[in-house]
């Protein structure tokens, strides 16, 4: 393998689900061992919250979980990304289409929706819990984690 393989999640505002999927993903690729070979980052497709830590709520559901993802910042997509990484996996359909949008023609392999790698659920997008409760974080948590364990057996199986 020549080089890392990219994965970038992105949602809206990159405090809720993004990061959510950065640190349960970021948090089994350590726990395989693979953090040399697998890049992770997350953005979001708009600017409301650049620098800022993901929301409380999200933090605290992971952290009852055993992961911590108190270091990760907000940021916005850029046109960059599209090049830097190999999967742009966005939460929900119109994240999906707004990423569609601004990418180049030769980067629309790349952009899928991130639920495609789990079929423990009947969703096929990752809800946004800001407006909500607790247990919609806790929701946020368990697809995620689903996803997560699938893209990272497609990742071994595709690429490692």
């Amino acid at each position: 393998m020549s080089k890392k393989v990219s994965v970038l999640f992105v949602c809206l505002g990159n405090i809720c689900r993004s990061p959510t999927a950065h640190g349960i993903f970021r948090h089994l690729v350590r726990e395989e061992g693979l953090e040399s070979l697998i890049e992770i980052d997350s953005a979001g497709t708009a600017a409301f919250h650049i620098g800022k830590s993901p929301d409380s709520r999200s933090i605290l559901v992971a952290k009852e979980r055993g992961i911590d993802m108190s270091d990760l910042r907000a940021r916005q997509v850029d046109l960059g990304d599209f090049y830097q990484y190999d999967y742009v996996l966005a939460m929900d359909e119109a994240n999906f289409y707004h990423l569609k949008e601004v990418a180049l023609p030769e980067h629309d392999g790349k952009i899928k929706m991130f639920l495609e790698y789990t079929d423990a659920f009947s969703e096929t997008e990752v809800p946004d819990p800001y407006y909500g409760g607790a247990q919609g974080f806790d929701h946020v948590f368990d697809l995620v984690e689903s996803a997560s364990k699938g893209l990272l057996e497609h990742i071994k199986q595709e690429h490692l």
